[in-house]
């Protein structure tokens, strides 16, 4: 792995070039639905995490092969004179399911060794269905990376470090940066210059609605029917389902916790009864002149069970808050035109 130099100041911003950009899109849609990941090379510089290059793993569950590939390509890169110091990763997602543990290990991993590192998530699908691109950069807070690194998730740790779902990971704002000679080329790209007359007489290149139901249609204030359909958004409909599954496994983890409470319960009415019993005993032998019996024993002959983990937990909680943004998103106006039409029905 290429060494970086140690930056202690925050991030502030991840500045992302035109071409990485393009090839993260490329690669996750490419291999959609499944998921795919990559590496993130540039230079962190006063704040801005400037991405300037990627490529992407392997599909080989080998790590040491994967290791050995990445390598490879970072040593090829070098010989190019391409940037090759690693600043993160990237991954891709399907309507927003991405907050799962491989993903904190993973993140854990890279911050650990390179402070200042981010994850990208490309939802493919989210940008599909809201014509929209969704590239969105997360880093764990120092909270949680103290938290998992000492492994202690219980109920007294959590509030004690103050850690809840809402706060396992930073969200960074995203910017797409081009130079200064592809935004002058951009600037400069211009349709050629074709006979009007020409393009008419073209069916592809009809420049102009040929039927009076497309000169009305075309107009700015013409009729939308479309915002009318009730059906609901195949989008929502699939985050309720993952929001419903999520909900199953939350339920699960709470049953979990509460048969841990009871257990504890029934130890520690077992220990008041023994030391009760105890208490009785030395009694007597004090009347009788003997010595009395110890009663630290207790913590020998009973023992209280481990508290289960809580960070599944506050991973499907975090996951179920972000399906919830969406929903929150998509339902508007869905409501709004299922209301509309039951009092047009009126």
């Amino acid at each position: 792995m290429a060494v970086t130099i140690p930056n202690t100041k925050p991030l502030n911003v991840v500045q992302l070039e035109g071409l990485v950009v393009l090839k993260i899109i490329k690669h996750c849609r490419e291999s959609y639905p499944s998921d795919v990941t990559g590496q993130l090379l540039g230079l962190d510089q006063k704040g801005t995490l400037e991405v300037t290059n990627c490529f992407p793993f392997t599909a080989d569950d080998d790590e040491e092969a994967s290791a050995q590939y990445q390598l490879d390509m970072m040593r090829c890169l070098r010989a190019v004179n391409v940037d090759n110091n690693t600043v993160g990763w990237y991954r891709s997602a399907h309507l927003g399911n991405f907050v799962d543990l491989t993903l904190i290990e993973t993140q854990y991993g890279y911050q650990k060794s390179l402070a200042n590192s981010v994850v990208l998530i490309h939802d493919v699908s989210k940008s599909t269905a809201q014509s929209n691109l969704s590239l969105r950069a997360f880093r764990l807070q120092d909270n949680f990376m103290a938290a998992f690194e000492a492994k202690k998730f219980t109920t007294a740790s959590l509030a004690e470090a103050k850690l809840s779902f809402s706060n396992i990971f930073e969200e960074l704002p995203v910017q797409i940066h081009n130079s200064h000679l592809v935004t002058m080329m951009l600037h400069n790209i211009e349709m050629p210059n074709l006979d009007v007359n020409r393009l008419e007489s073209l069916s592809t290149f009809n420049l102009q609605p040929s039927t009076q139901a497309d000169i009305d249609a075309s107009r700015p204030l013409a009729p939308n029917f479309d915002v009318l359909d009730l059906e609901l958004d195949p989008f929502m409909q699939k985050n309720l389902q993952y929001l419903l599954e999520c909900s199953d496994a939350q339920q699960q983890e709470q049953n979990n916790y509460q048969y841990w409470q009871r257990s504890v319960a029934r130890e520690q009415a077992k220990m008041q009864a023994w030391l009760s019993k105890r208490k009785q005993e030395n009694a007597q032998r004090i009347a009788h002149g003997q010595a009395p019996l110890p009663e630290d024993e207790v913590h020998t002959l009973f023992k209280l069970p481990t508290e289960p983990s809580r960070l599944d937990s506050m991973i499907l909680s975090a996951q179920m808050h972000n399906f919830t943004k969406q929903l929150n998103q998509y339902a508007g106006p869905s409501l709004a035109r299922l209301f509309s039409i039951q009092e047009l029905q009126k």
